[in-house]
């Protein structure tokens, strides 16, 4: 069992933290009251940032002493929206969120994944007609050891996680949210994944 703090209740992290808990994982879920994400992730060893990615830097950035020591589970992507409201471009040009994270954040390891899917699938790999893909990019192996098994939790097989290197490999995986708004417009918001073939 691990202790899991999830900071965002919309439905990335209610989804997430459901899953976890059917895992029997201990998970507490952060909303917006003052103190709680504070208090949540001081009873985690893991923590995920289910958070609005526009906001999440400014937001994880104020709780650097309590994410002190913890890995960080980011599963966000810091877009601008266009007109329809669907990702139109990248928020950090030549990096990613997960870097800037990292360097906001030097005491915690931080481990990109689950960013290249809609929210469902992240929950339910097993649901699409063909295996998806499940990256991992951060600097410590113990972390991405730990996040493993947790995506081993959510239905992910070991065949199906790629391990890409480094943070800041994880500037490729958000890039792919920019796949999210052509392949919804042309085949309705359906679960769909990135998905490597060998």
């Amino acid at each position: 069992m691990t202790t899991i703090a999830i900071l965002g209740n919309g439905r990335v992290g209610a989804g997430l933290a459901d899953a976890l808990s059917r895992a029997g994982h201990q998970v507490s879920v952060a909303d917006r009251t003052p103190g709680s994400a504070a208090a949540a992730i001081a009873a985690s060893l893991v923590v995920v940032n289910a958070t609005p990615g526009a906001g999440s830097l400014e937001r994880l950035s104020a709780l650097r002493e309590p994410l002190r020591g913890r890995i960080l589970i980011d599963v966000a992507n810091a877009t601008i929206d266009g007109p329809d409201g669907l990702p139109a471009d990248l928020m950090y040009q030549g990096s990613s969120l997960a870097e800037r994270l990292q360097a906001a954040l030097p005491d915690t390891q931080v481990v990109k994944t689950l960013n290249t899917m809609l929210h469902s699938v992240m929950t339910a790999p097993a649901s699409l007609d063909q295996p998806p893909t499940a990256f991992l990019s951060g600097a410590d192996p113990a972390a991405k050891r730990t996040v493993r098994g947790l995506l081993g939790d959510l239905g992910w097989r070991p065949e199906w996680i790629t391990d890409l290197g480094g943070i800041e490999t994880a500037r490729a995986t958000e890039a792919a949210i920019l796949f999210v708004p052509h392949v919804i417009r042309s085949g309705g918001f359906a679960p769909f994944a990135v998905s490597i073939a060998r």
